[in-house]
């Protein structure tokens, strides 16, 4: 009778692991198909909302908003990849991956058209790019295959976790524009951060150097990745580490920021490009809306207050940011 009993107990164990593991071999499938069904639920609804319109339409108005968007980026001092991702995924029935493509070859596009002049004037220096775009470019293509290999309301929640984060830093940030270097650490020695520019407000030959180089390298692995997983350039993290933490100038922090952009969009847009995620329809609209508006914006850059502005972004994203994370939770 105890051999019996010790028996069902054992089938009756032996059962519920099976359960278990057989649970455990098909949640992911589960998941994954629950997953399949909301993102082709998704893709039909948006395809029904593109098809309802005739083919030029949502290319004209993504024209029209990317020239308002170049504005307020000139005026705002922040670039427009920036503002383009969070706010075209969150207004536009466009999917998320193609609209990563489309704000990488927006940020791509002003800043190969700023790099030559940034270097001319010496306040993109290559001594402090090359070694920070290495690493930021390498790891923006991780970024990239990462972004296009997560389910993409995973990928909404980290960008609208992003978006307001990046709202905060623009709010909280003040950058310094000739932080004080007394002693310049051996990596940067080394790898020759180090230079002069002319300030022409001033007329003076300024001489600059960096410090805490190995923390400001280790913080562009977490920008490279960043700026390949979401499409958005990385301007507004280069500005702050190239100046606040290594204590580049201000002026040459903007500028190799800029000309940073360049050789890691690059490296991401490939990777997107490789996956057919770049569409001609939404990226030539909204590089020719946001170039336009960048001129109109540096024309009305003496007359508007920028302080306004910038105040004015920061609620749009914290708004974006917060659409984001609501798309990504299905709300």
């Amino acid at each position: 009778m105890k051999l019996t009993t010790h028996m069902a107990k054992t089938v009756g164990v032996a059962a519920v692991i099976l359960a278990l593991a057989a649970l455990a071999a098909f949640l992911p499938d589960l998941v994954h198909a629950s997953a399949d069904a909301a993102a082709q639920a998704a893709e039909a609804a948006t395809a029904e909302a593109i098809a309802d319109k005739p083919w030029w339409f949502w290319p004209s108005v993504l024209s029209v908003f990317c020239f308002i968007l170049g504005i307020i980026a000139v005026l705002a001092g922040v670039g427009g990849g920036v503002l383009y991702v969070p706010l075209v995924s969150g207004f536009f029935p466009f999917h998320l991956d193609f609209v990563r493509g489309a704000g990488l070859l927006v940020a791509l596009a002003g800043a190969l058209a700023a790099g030559p002049g940034l270097l001319r004037r010496n306040l993109a220096s290559l001594r402090l790019a090359l070694p920070v775009a290495l690493i930021a470019s390498s790891c923006a293509i991780v970024g990239a295959l990462m972004g296009l290999a997560l389910p993409t309301n995973v990928v909404q929640l980290c960008l609208g976790g992003t978006i307001l984060f990046i709202a905060i830093l623009l709010l909280t940030s003040k950058n310094v524009a000739r932080p004080v270097v007394t002693k310049q650490d051996a990596i940067g020695l080394a790898l020759g951060m180090n230079g002069v520019y002319r300030d022409e407000s001033t007329g003076e030959d300024i001489e600059w150097k960096t410090h805490r180089t190995l923390p400001g390298l280790l913080l562009f692995i977490v920008i490279g990745v960043m700026a390949g997983m979401f499409g958005l350039g990385a301007g507004w993290a280069n500005v702050p580490v190239l100046n606040l933490l290594m204590g580049a100038p201000l002026k040459v922090a903007v500028g190799t920021s800029k000309f940073l952009l360049s050789i890691t969009d690059t490296s991401a847009a490939w990777v997107y490009l490789n996956q057919g995620c770049v569409i001609p329809l939404m990226a030539i609209p909204s590089i020719i809306g946001l170039m336009l508006g960048s001129f109109v914006g540096v024309r009305l850059l003496a007359k508007a207050k920028p302080k306004f502005i910038r105040y004015m972004v920061i609620g749009v994203l914290l708004f974006a940011g917060g659409k984001a994370l609501l798309k990504g939770l299905g709300i």
